[in-house]
């Protein structure tokens, strides 16, 4: 796959206290040398043969094509984030933000501390859509990176020195205020509307074990405190495993031991297939070689 130039979204010579030379530089160098460096990344993944190629190598290319995904993503939604305007959000972005935040003012001023935090440093301040929990919220991304997982950015501010520096030298609170009078509310409204309407991901839930009752980590820290064996349930009805008292195996800092040749011996531990429900084991097997941990199992 390769990846085409986007068309810069906003009209630079409108925005007001951001240059046209500042804009054109950061589009043509920055969100260009990005967008070239993962077509370039992609060419390599492309021709290599992943069986033959080193294990680093390859994590190496995705890692830097990571990077690169996301900063030619997250430049082109940063030329998105803006026009000439009032600075104003529009009604139903205010609502939004004043139901998740508290208010407007609230949301702006967290989103600008963030930003202060990164000055003189790199990163990105992102207006979030996590529709999980069905909500905004605002994230750094540290070196194009890091990312809500599942979340959708729908407003992005680039705090890395190349967004500023022609205009404002080392002065970013001048270039956030100045990203902030030029924010299109319009266009984020629309993003937002298109990110809510995202379905929430279905619950985590194993259906396989449903039939078994759950234990909290209350529970589980009664059953440690009390001194009493820990029941490991099984997946099947009417079988389980019994381990070791709690201070037996405080004692021993590890699973109790399959084998034992003395008071506390901690040798071998339990094999994994003791806490695994398989296929290939009855559970009169299973009980056999599992339920007590002192003695060996059959073979």
């Amino acid at each position: 796959m390769r990846y085409q130039l986007a068309p810069i979204s906003t009209r630079p010579w409108l925005l007001n206290g951001l240059s046209l030379r500042l804009i054109e530089s950061h589009y043509e160098n920055h969100y260009g040398g990005a967008l070239r460096k993962l077509n370039a990344i992609t060419e390599q993944l492309e021709s290599l043969d992943f069986e033959k190629t080193p294990a680093h190598v390859v994590n190496s290319l995705k890692r830097e094509e990571l990077i690169a995904l996301n900063s030619t993503l997250l430049h082109e939604l940063y030329f998105a984030s803006m026009a000439f305007g009032d600075g104003r959000p529009t009604e139903a972005i205010a609502q939004a933000l004043t139901r998740d935040f508290g208010s407007v003012d609230r949301w702006r001023s967290e989103f600008v501390a963030m930003a202060k935090g990164l000055a003189g440093g790199s990163g990105w301040v992102l207006l979030v859509y996590v529709p999980r929990d069905r909500r905004l919220i605002n994230q750094i991304a540290g070196d194009h990176g890091q990312a809500t997982a599942g979340g959708i950015p729908i407003l992005a501010l680039d705090m890395y020195e190349h967004a500023y520096h022609i205009d404002f030298g080392a002065n970013a609170l001048a270039y956030i205020d100045a990203f902030h009078r030029n924010i299109d509310w319009v266009s984020t409204q629309a993003r937002y509307e298109d990110a809510s309407k995202v379905e929430a991901p279905r619950p985590l839930v194993q259906k396989e074990f449903g039939d078994l009752p759950g234990v909290g980590p209350e529970e589980v820290k009664a059953m440690l405190d009390s001194g009493e064996p820990v029941q490991v349930i099984d997946a099947r009805p009417r079988s389980y495993i019994s381990r070791r008292r709690t201070s037996w195996m405080a004692r021993c800092g590890a699973i109790p031991s399959a084998s034992r040749t003395g008071s506390g011996s901690c040798r071998k531990p339990i094999p994994s297939w003791c806490f695994a429900p398989t296929d290939f084991t009855s559970d009169a097997r299973r009980r056999s070689r599992c339920a007590r941990p002192d003695s060996t199992p059959s073979t």
